[in-house]
């Protein structure tokens, strides 16, 4: 986990990214899990692509926030919604563990972990990035 501000623009980063930049590979990296899960285990059902459902908001927004700079901080607010949002759908893996049938369906259970755990890190980053806002607001 590589967190730094660059000293010449005091922005945050992550992953040496401005937090829209990485939002937009987040959201990426969402659409294209929902849609490699789904093509891989053959499933036909809808909630194969619930991550990539929450990542085309993410792309949007990331992007928006990126081209329309005077609403960057709603646009960016509406990111990390969306993020705990999948961080929350995640925690639907306790569901799987509480009743002792973990992994028996893996690409979902799969899925859930992966939203559980980038889900957390992403709202986390962006949370970050909101308080260093704040603190270094002009």
């Amino acid at each position: 986990m590589e967190e730094n501000t660059n000293q010449n623009n005091n922005e945050f980063k992550t992953f040496g990214m401005p937090i829209e930049k990485f939002s937009l590979l987040y959201g990426s990296f969402l659409i294209f899990w929902g849609l490699i899960v789904s093509l891989i285990s053959g499933s036909s059902s809808f909630t194969s692509y619930i991550p990539s459902f929450f990542g085309i908001p993410i792309l949007l927004f990331s992007y928006l926030s990126l081209k329309i700079h005077s609403k960057k901080k709603l646009f960016m607010h509406m990111v990390v919604l969306f993020g705990l949002i999948v961080f929350i759908g995640g925690l639907d893996l306790l569901r799987s563990v509480f009743n002792g049938n973990l992994f028996v369906n893996v690409w979902a259970d799969l899925s859930k972990l992966m939203m559980l755990l980038t889900g957390l890190f992403f709202t986390y980053q962006c949370v970050k990035s909101f308080i260093h806002a704040r603190k270094n607001k002009q």
